[in-house]
Protein backbone atom coordinates (compact mmCIF):
# COMPACT_ATOMS: atom_id res chain seq x y z
CA UNK A 1 0.00 0.00 0.00
CA UNK A 2 2.80 2.39 0.90
CA UNK A 3 4.69 1.58 -2.29
CA UNK A 4 1.57 2.29 -4.34
CA UNK A 5 1.03 5.68 -2.71
CA UNK A 6 4.72 6.51 -3.16
CA UNK A 7 4.53 5.60 -6.86
CA UNK A 8 1.43 7.76 -7.35
CA UNK A 9 3.02 10.71 -5.58
CA UNK A 10 6.22 10.31 -7.62
CA UNK A 11 4.24 10.17 -10.88
CA UNK A 12 2.30 13.28 -9.89
CA UNK A 13 5.53 15.11 -9.03
CA UNK A 14 7.08 14.18 -12.38
CA UNK A 15 3.96 15.29 -14.25
CA UNK A 16 3.91 18.57 -12.34
CA UNK A 17 7.57 19.21 -13.10
CA UNK A 18 7.08 18.54 -16.82
CA UNK A 19 4.04 20.83 -16.86
CA UNK A 20 5.88 23.68 -15.15
CA UNK A 21 8.96 23.32 -17.37
CA UNK A 22 6.96 23.21 -20.62
CA UNK A 23 4.66 26.14 -19.76
CA UNK A 24 5.22 29.29 -21.82
CA UNK A 25 7.09 32.08 -20.07
CA UNK A 26 5.33 35.07 -21.66
CA UNK A 27 1.68 35.82 -22.21
CA UNK A 28 -0.14 33.74 -24.77
CA UNK A 29 -2.04 36.08 -27.06
CA UNK A 30 -4.80 34.69 -29.24
CA UNK A 31 -6.38 36.93 -31.82
CA UNK A 32 -9.81 36.34 -33.34
CA UNK A 33 -9.99 34.30 -36.52
CA UNK A 34 -10.45 36.09 -39.84
CA UNK A 35 -14.08 36.26 -41.01
CA UNK A 36 -13.90 33.47 -43.67
CA UNK A 37 -12.31 31.03 -41.24
CA UNK A 38 -14.79 31.90 -38.49
CA UNK A 39 -17.70 31.37 -40.91
CA UNK A 40 -16.30 28.01 -42.04
CA UNK A 41 -15.90 26.79 -38.48
CA UNK A 42 -19.43 27.95 -37.63
CA UNK A 43 -20.82 26.09 -40.66
CA UNK A 44 -18.97 22.94 -39.62
CA UNK A 45 -20.01 22.85 -35.97
CA UNK A 46 -23.66 23.89 -36.25
CA UNK A 47 -24.90 20.80 -38.09
CA UNK A 48 -26.05 17.44 -36.73
CA UNK A 49 -23.80 15.74 -39.28
CA UNK A 50 -20.80 18.07 -39.33
CA UNK A 51 -19.07 16.69 -42.40
CA UNK A 52 -21.73 17.94 -44.82
CA UNK A 53 -20.26 21.44 -45.10
CA UNK A 54 -16.70 20.64 -43.98
CA UNK A 55 -15.53 18.22 -46.66
CA UNK A 56 -12.82 19.84 -48.73
CA UNK A 57 -12.16 22.69 -46.30
CA UNK A 58 -9.17 23.15 -44.05
CA UNK A 59 -11.32 22.26 -41.04
CA UNK A 60 -12.72 19.03 -42.40
CA UNK A 61 -11.28 15.56 -41.98
CA UNK A 62 -9.45 14.66 -45.21
CA UNK A 63 -10.19 10.96 -44.66
CA UNK A 64 -13.97 11.48 -44.91
CA UNK A 65 -15.66 10.83 -48.25
CA UNK A 66 -19.35 11.57 -48.57
CA UNK A 67 -21.46 9.27 -50.68
CA UNK A 68 -24.77 10.78 -51.72
CA UNK A 69 -27.70 8.36 -51.64
CA UNK A 70 -30.48 10.73 -52.64
CA UNK A 71 -29.93 10.19 -56.39
CA UNK A 72 -29.00 7.00 -58.27
CA UNK A 73 -25.39 6.42 -59.22
CA UNK A 74 -24.37 6.23 -62.85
Amino acid sequence: MLKTIAAIVAAAAIAAAITVISAPIGDVVASPLPKPAADAIAACKQNPWPYVHCVGTEFGNPKIRLISIDHPSR
